[in-house]
């Protein structure tokens, strides 16, 4: 008998994926049926996400793999949806979205924070959601929208995978790895924090019920079933944040950090409990739910965004970048350059990324660069001494030594930042699986299925299944003296 099938949607914050998976011993079957773009845009006066386009794509892609699982003769057993955090759609009483959702990047929230303070002390927002700071928090941004005006029709709020599951089943639930990052949630109850809500004047009322990884959110509504060609499969939901589906499809060994690398960096450690004290507080970093009890103790750093954005707008100046060939020149570059530190928050949406950088380096009396390769140079080699830094404080914090780092996502594809990392950490680094997120969310429907037992035999399948490469440290002088010249840096913007 042939084993059934798992249908993935990950949807990053630009771009989403429809993945078929399968999980013989015989077999790791990852096949991308479709791949789409979404960028965010002006609408309105925010800057939004076209929410019915990505939908209909997610559609296409469902009709694709039902057909792709009737050429293979398989049924399909389930199908998960994890995202990027934070942002939500509002619905209203007939489940029709109000509004396009905004987007983290919509400078709505750029004052907020400070305000939502004088209601509420920093200090008691950290010791009830041991959440870090960020300014695009969806406790900011509900706060901005209160502030601004919900619309009076407004029946649901649901953050973008539970939105996703709305449409597809028509069932409102919001999963408890990706609400744990809305800083809305309490860290010791795991539910809404109704006090926090109730003391910023934040509609509680539009909050759904909270439940965990692996919970069966419906069966796919059978209209649209007809429409996609395919059987009323259940729904369910995995770690719907994308770092938690990444960190549970890692086989990450005793010992081992995390770098989830990508648009963003998360880097940190799996716990099984939150830690929250002023030391913790004061580095600002975070206590997100992971599936199965566990706690994703990180930071998140602004990641490949950086050089992403670089890109684009070379590619704007009529001067096409190859990927490849700009990380072939850059490691052609002997020693280290200039150094930014990647968390100004200049960086998260500029108008021009290399006139950021430009004006960071002037700032630290250091010059910008001219050509690509030497700028891609500055923003990886500061990128891998932020991750050292990032994870000198995890050790820290939680005192515990770490023996390794393991690199995942589509960032793990970078043999320079990679070796970078290794050696500003003075650790080894395992790179891969390049799919984490995709194989965490089909091993949570797995085992949700009863496939798996446990996530500890789950993740030991993945081992046996994926391949890594690994990168060992090297010293140098020039390591140790950029270094130096990192921290600095890194202390004048902290």
């Amino acid at each position: 008998m042939t084993s059934p099938l798992f249908i993935a949607v990950d949807l990053g914050a630009g771009s989403g994926r429809v993945f078929l998976a399968g999980l013989d011993e015989s077999e790791l079957l990852l096949q991308q049926i479709r791949r789409f773009q979404y960028p965010p845009s002006i609408s309105a006066g925010h800057l939004r996400w076209d929410i019915p386009k990505i939908f209909a794509e997610i559609k296409d892609g469902l009709r694709e793999a039902a057909a792709r699982a009737r050429e293979l003769g398989r049924e399909i057993q389930s199908i998960g949806v994890d995202s990027w955090g934070v942002d939500y759609g509002l619905i209203d009483a007939d489940g029709e979205l109000v509004e396009l959702p905004i987007c983290y990047r919509d400078e709505r929230t750029q004052s907020v924070m400070e305000e939502v303070f004088a209601c509420k002390p920093r200090e008691e927002i950290f010791r009830r959601t041991g959440i870090q700071f960020l300014e695009f928090n969806t406790l900011f941004q509900l706060y901005a929208h209160a502030s601004e005006g919900i619309p009076a029709n407004a029946r649901r709020l649901l953050l973008i995978p539970d939105l996703i599951n709305f449409f597809l089943t028509g069932n409102c639930v919001s999963e408890y790895t990706n609400a744990s990052t809305t800083q809305m949630l309490n860290a010791q109850t795991g539910e809404w924090d109704g006090d926090l809500l109730d003391c910023l004047s934040l509609p509680k009322h539009l909050l759904p019920e909270i439940v965990p990884s692996g919970t069966e959110v419906g069966s796919l509504r059978a209209e649209l079933a007809d429409e996609l060609g395919m059987d009323a499969v259940r729904v369910v939901a995995p770690a719907t944040h994308d770092t938690g589906s990444a960190v549970v499809g890692a086989p990450i060994e005793a010992g081992c950090a995390y770098i989830s690398s990508g648009t963003w960096s998360l880097v940190g450690v799996e716990r099984d409990d939150v830690l929250i004290n002023d030391d913790v507080a004061r580095q600002n970093f975070t206590n997100e739910g992971g599936a199965f009890g566990t706690i994703r103790f990180l930071k998140n750093v602004m990641g490949l965004w950086i050089l992403e954005a670089c890109r684009k707008e070379w590619q704007q100046h009529g001067l096409v970048v190859d990927y490849d060939a700009l990380l072939r020149d850059v490691a052609a570059i002997r020693g280290y350059g200039a150094l930014i530190f990647p968390d100004d928050r200049r960086f998260l949406n500029p108008p021009s990324m290399l006139d950021a950088i430009a004006m960071q380096l002037n700032e630290t009396n250091q010059a910008m660069p001219s050509e690509p390769e030497a700028v891609a140079k500055v923003i990886l080699d500061s990128l891998a001494i932020r991750y050292a830094s990032v994870l000198g404080s995890v050790a820290s914090l939680t005192n515990q030594a770490i023996e390794g780092v393991r690199i995942i996502g589509g960032g793990s594809q970078n043999a320079y930042l990679n070796q970078a990392t290794a050696n500003a950490t003075g650790l080894p680094v395992l790179a891969g699986p390049v799919e984490a997120t995709v194989i965490g969310n089909v091993v949570v429907q797995a085992i949700a299925s009863g496939r798996f037992s446990s996530l500890a035999n789950a993740r030991a399948y993945v081992a046996r299944k994926t391949q890594s490469q690994t990168f060992m440290p090297k010293d140098s002088i020039a390591c140790m003296d950029a270094m130096r010249r990192y921290a600095e840096i890194e202390a004048r913007y902290i």
